[in-house]
């Protein structure tokens, strides 16, 4: 089974590479066209936004040979040092590409400016608009096939080129309106549409790259995704809850990660040893998730006292605001000791106070044991 899985994540992961590759190619082949056309065009018409939207075509062509490199590295084969793989390099080539745009942004908005403090006299022609129009009809249609690709094969990269794409149209179409206003009205507004256009630029490639470092920084679990894991998981009919979900992220849909689940402490090693092997199974055959820890709570079924126990503590938990979860509870009576988790909100802005709070009322009414409360992370829905 395991081997059938490696192959088919083999063939997936080449499939991917091979996908990126060939848009990424095609994104190379229209922007180097488009930005040849753009900048003999500009300088016959000395059209200062003409021949900055040629630079931004070749900026994008850079761009795309960026992704094909990234993709090329992330795919590497895991080795000794990288057990995990090289999967994270796409998120750095994705910062790469969202610092292009926006240093294409930057250098449109300073070009601009100084064409309105130093005006110069433009000559379009029908040719000109013609052109124009074709750029950007091209950039469009190659904006929507590379972000359509991107969110497909989920690619940071190929979404990042994607939404740049579209940025370089419309910036074609206020060189095209600019154009129009000019040989109607004899009315040159290039350079301030320019300054407008340049600003909505460099927002985009301002969130492009927060989200390229949140990325590779490591952010909060899809919900969506993490709700059906825990769904899936209680389908096991010995499960009666699942908590602490991890996955960690080392590329586009590589997660490895961990759980806890809570079953009744009268079932044998060998019981919970099946139960963890068909979670693990089911989950990657259905998420690409790979669990490699499956971590066990047990509930006490048969000890009335200990029952009476966490159910009080659970009331003296939950008295308080601001309190997600509780979980894991644990009392060890030749010990003399009770364990738990607690999960507290982030919007808290005292959250060591009211951990402090809670563990001193379970400490005063049950002053006789150790008490160890574990404050967790809101780390998945």
């Amino acid at each position: 089974m395991y081997d059938i899985l490696l192959v088919d994540g083999v063939n997936m992961k080449n499939n991917r590479e091979k996908i990126v590759i060939k848009t990424s190619i095609i994104s190379i082949l229209a922007n180097a066209f488009l930005a040849g056309f753009k900048a003999f065009v500009g300088m016959l018409s000395n059209s200062i936004a003409i021949i900055l939207d040629a630079v931004n075509n070749l900026s994008d062509t850079l761009s795309s040979i960026i992704t094909i490199v990234g993709t090329k590295l992330a795919g590497a084969a895991p080795d000794k040092n990288h057990p995990y793989g090289y999967g994270r390099i796409e998120y750095m080539t994705s910062l790469v590409v969202s610092a292009i745009v926006l240093y294409a942004g930057i250098t449109s908005l300073v070009e601009s400016v100084k064409k309105i403090i130093n005006p110069i006299d433009v000559d379009y022609s029908t040719v000109t608009l013609v052109i124009l129009v074709s750029a950007i009809v091209v950039k469009f249609i190659l904006g929507m096939y590379v972000k359509k690709v991107g969110k497909k094969i989920n690619s940071d990269s190929l979404v990042a080129s994607g939404s740049d794409a579209f940025n370089d149209a419309i910036l074609s179409m206020s060189v095209l309106f600019s154009a129009v206003i000019y040989l109607l009205f004899n009315i040159s507004i290039e350079a301030y549409v320019g300054v407008l256009l340049s600003l909505f630029i460099i927002k985009s490639g301002y969130e492009l790259i927060k989200e390229s470092v949140d990325n590779m920084l490591g952010t909060r679990i899809e919900s969506d995704l993490a709700r059906k894991i825990k769904k899936e998981i209680l389908k096991e009919e010995e499960v009666k809850g699942v908590f602490d979900l991890v996955l960690n992220d080392y590329g586009p849909d590589k997660y490895l990660g961990s759980v806890h689940v809570e079953v009744r402490d009268t079932l044998s090693v060998s019981e919970l040893d099946g139960i963890s092997r068909r979670i693990t199974r089911t989950i990657m055959q259905k998420y690409g998730v790979i669990l490699h820890t499956i971590g066990v709570y047990s509930i006490n079924t048969s000890d009335e006292r200990v029952i009476n126990t966490q159910n009080d503590i659970h009331k003296i938990v939950f008295s308080h605001d601001n309190i997600l979860q509780m979980h894991g509870f644990y009392l060890d009576e030749e010990e003399k000791t009770i364990s738990f988790d607690i999960i507290i909100d982030f919007k808290e802005k005292s959250p060591e106070e009211l951990y402090k709070k809670i563990y001193d009322e379970v400490r005063k009414k049950y002053k006789d044991y150790k008490l160890v409360i574990t404050l967790d992370i809101d780390i998945s829905d």
